[in-house]
């Protein structure tokens, strides 16, 4: 068996939610010429997180975010990291709720995802960023 490895580094424009990033991930699984194995996907960020969500009903979306922001409120006196704001350090404690990081295998150069599955970069904070998600591919 032969073992080949690719990291590639995407940047992403995010708001608010959940931000659907599965064509970018999509895209380099293709483009690395790998047809089977292992996609790692890990945002570089700390306030921001990686999830595997339903894509087809944008509900779904809007009331996780609503749960969340319920369990995690912003501008709670009990936070002492409040020097970007009231949503700075609800965001980092969302983010180590959730995960940093997902797996999905690919076939064929495509991902193994389900039915309604998508690959979402959950962004904590208010407003809009830019965050940057590595994608490592391992298999033959």
């Amino acid at each position: 068996m032969t073992v080949r490895q690719k990291v590639e580094r995407v940047e992403v424009r995010t708001r608010r939610g959940l931000n659907e990033v599965t064509a970018e991930v999509a895209r380099v699984v293709e483009a690395s010429g790998i047809r089977d194995g292992l996609c790692t996907v890990f945002v570089r960020h700390t306030s921001a997180s990686l999830v595997i969500q339903e894509n087809a009903d944008p509900a779904v979306q809007r009331d996780l975010e609503a749960f969340l922001s319920r369990l995690v409120p912003e501008g709670d006196r009990l936070y002492t990291h409040t020097a970007e704001g009231d949503d700075d350090m609800p965001s980092h404690v969302k983010a180590a709720l959730t995960r940093t990081s997902e797996q999905v295998p690919f076939r064929g150069g495509e991902l193994v995802l389900g039915t309604w599955q998508g690959i979402y970069v959950w962004e904590h904070r208010t407003g809009r960023h830019k965050r940057e998600i590595a994608v490592h591919l391992i298999g033959e």
